[in-house]
């Protein structure tokens, strides 16, 4: 084992507060992945709330893995060591299991590298009983799994906290009684909300589409969900603090589960369902029982600024001698309040994002997005009169039913919002800064617009370059964007389906671009990011109950363009 990657892990622990560390080899190992950087990983609330799950078994031991920096993984390479986790430097190989949380398709060939650098065959079926339990949770397991199926033994799909310990129990009896790996997973497969992707069968139309997905002998041909009825029977919070990364000045508590707008593009309003509030004693409590040196608290939840008790909170967070100071994500512009925003201002916060999303009324209300050019117009005065100087304004452009028109109200609004910010940094005698963030619209599975195309690359390109013209000669403005071929494949592996994984496999081992790796499979990928799915189409993730039914999704689909009809 390299001496140089064992010397940075242990110097990685020394700045963590909240380290768990159990020693006793008897005890069922796994080791909770994160597919991408440390720096990544520690700023994940999911990761950390099913850490300290796990820990608090008495017969379980959770380690963390995270990928490596590009140079330790060339160390890595270099000294034939295999990839090992953060708490003891146990070689993952040696665990009993290997759950990896994965929010961002991006990372998916973040878990082959994971694979490949511990040692464990990449495909799941060239596993035998010698090698861990290769396990994944997180959103993108319970809105379309298919394209890492061929990677993933098993897959707990909706929200782990609800089943991880029904999960752990079996395979804690299971594992003890001397299960071998496919009886095992045939056992595990019989708990709600886990599917095993190795036993269930799709078949294809000449067409390329799923002609059916056909479950195994005494399996449901849908797999359910498993939500949390009784959110405040977990608290998900942050349990290891560290400077090295993206939050480590703040500690992270989840205040909402769920989304009440039901943007018809977003995931959080439709597989998070129903909305969840968490109690405000317990949020309290759990805020004042954070270890005394930690004066930062970033409140998580889809919907910050429309938490029903933030008056009470903030009352109580000004009542402490040494006040506490909160961060969050973004808000709604048509739900501030002077309440919070002075709780922001006094927290040191310099920027507040909002997210119109799309620059005409007509278009956000095809998109669902209740908010009018005043209503973003108001929430941003309202946030400059707080003293907060920067406004940060998210947008997306290739939304469907979009034309030219629609991005020309990027530009107006923008102009309008800088007035603003001019007029009101000339009183202040301080002129903030405007960033607009621009994307391309990816198409979600589980949401009515999921059987709508991306738009194509070349169009995506010619309206960032007239974006970005519109506001080169305004001052104080920026934009930032990602890149179309980027959301390209996103789009790829958010609607892909088994055969995708092929791409992903062969990217990988050969280490060319994704489109010699496309042409490589003889796969064509424009058949997933660029096609029209139909209605009464089976689509790659139908077999996935996230608890919202399709003619729902169907009603809300047909009702966004009629909107615009």
């Amino acid at each position: 084992m390299s001496r140089k990657l064992r010397e940075k892990a242990k110097n990685i622990l020394k700045k963590e507060e909240g380290t768990i560390y159990k020693g006793n080899p008897g005890l069922i190992s796994v080791a909770l992945a994160y597919p991408n950087r440390y720096f990544v990983g520690m700023s994940n609330l999911g990761l950390q709330s099913i850490y300290g799950i796990l820990n608090r078994r008495g017969d379980t031991v959770a380690e963390r893995v995270f990928l490596p920096d590009m140079e330790d993984i060339n160390e890595y390479k270099r000294t034939d060591t295999r990839l090992f986790s953060l708490e003891s430097q146990r070689m993952v190989i040696d665990f009993d299991i290997l759950a990896f949380s994965v929010s961002f398709e991006n990372d998916y060939p973040n878990i082959l590298s994971i694979l490949s650098l511990s040692g464990i065959p990449l495909e799941s079926s060239e596993r035998g009983d010698e090698y861990p339990l290769v396990i994944a949770g997180g959103v993108c397991t319970f809105f379309n799994p298919e394209p890492i199926s061929g990677f993933v033994d098993l897959f707990i799909i909706g929200e782990g906290e609800e089943v991880i310990m029904e999960f752990m129990d079996l395979y804690g009896r299971l594992r003890s009684e001397g299960y071998p790996r496919n009886r095992l997973l045939s056992s595990l497969a019989q708990i709600e909300g886990i599917y095993v992707p190795g036993l269930y069968s799709p078949s294809y139309n000449q067409d390329g589409t799923i002609k059916g997905i056909t479950a195994g002998p005494g399996l449901p041909q849908r797999i359910k969900k498993r939500w949390i009825r009784e959110v405040d029977s977990h608290t998900t919070k942050t349990c290891i603090m560290t400077p090295d990364t993206e939050f480590g000045d703040m500690s992270l508590i989840e205040i909402s589960r769920g989304c009440k707008w039901s943007c018809r593009f977003c995931l959080e309003g439709y597989v998070y369902r129903p909305l969840r509030f968490r109690d405000l004693k317990i949020i309290s409590k759990e805020i004042r029982g954070k270890n005394s040196a930690i004066k930062k608290i970033g409140l998580v939840g889809a919907t910050v600024s429309s938490y029903p008790y933030f008056k009470e909170l903030f009352k109580e967070l000004r009542e402490d001698g040494e006040r506490i100071k909160i961060s969050v994500s973004s808000l709604r512009a048509d739900s501030l309040s002077t309440d919070l925003l002075m709780m922001l201002t006094e927290s040191g916060h310099k920027t507040i994002a909002l997210a119109p999303e799309a620059g005409s009324e007509r278009l956000r209300k095809f998109i669902n997005k209740k908010l009018s050019d005043e209503d973003i117009l108001k929430g941003i005065e309202l946030i400059l009169r707080s003293d907060i100087p920067n406004i940060k304004l998210y947008f997306m452009i290739g939304l469907p039913t979009e034309t030219n028109i629609d991005i020309d109200a990027i530009l107006i609004l923008t102009r309008r919002a800088r007035e603003i910010m001019l007029k009101i940094g000339k009183e202040k005698g301080r002129i903030g800064r405007l960033t607009l963030s621009v994307n391309p619209f990816i198409p979600k599975p589980h949401t009515p617009l999921q059987w709508f195309p991306m738009d194509h690359v070349k169009s995506l390109k010619e309206k960032l370059k007239y974006i970005k013209k519109g506001v080169s000669l305004l001052d104080n403005v920026k934009i930032i964007h990602e890149l179309p071929k980027w959301s390209y494949i996103q789009t790829l592996l958010s609607r892909g389906d088994r055969r995708v994984g092929k791409i992903l496999l062969s990217q990988f081992v050969s280490g060319k671009n994704w489109n010699a790796a496309s042409r490589q499979s003889d796969l064509d990928t424009d058949f997933y990011v660029y096609r029209k799915m139909g209605l009464d189409e089976i689509l790659p993730w139908d077999h996935i109950d996230p608890g919202v039914k399709k003619e729902i999704l169907i009603r809300e689909h047909m009702e966004a363009i009629r909107n615009v009809a």
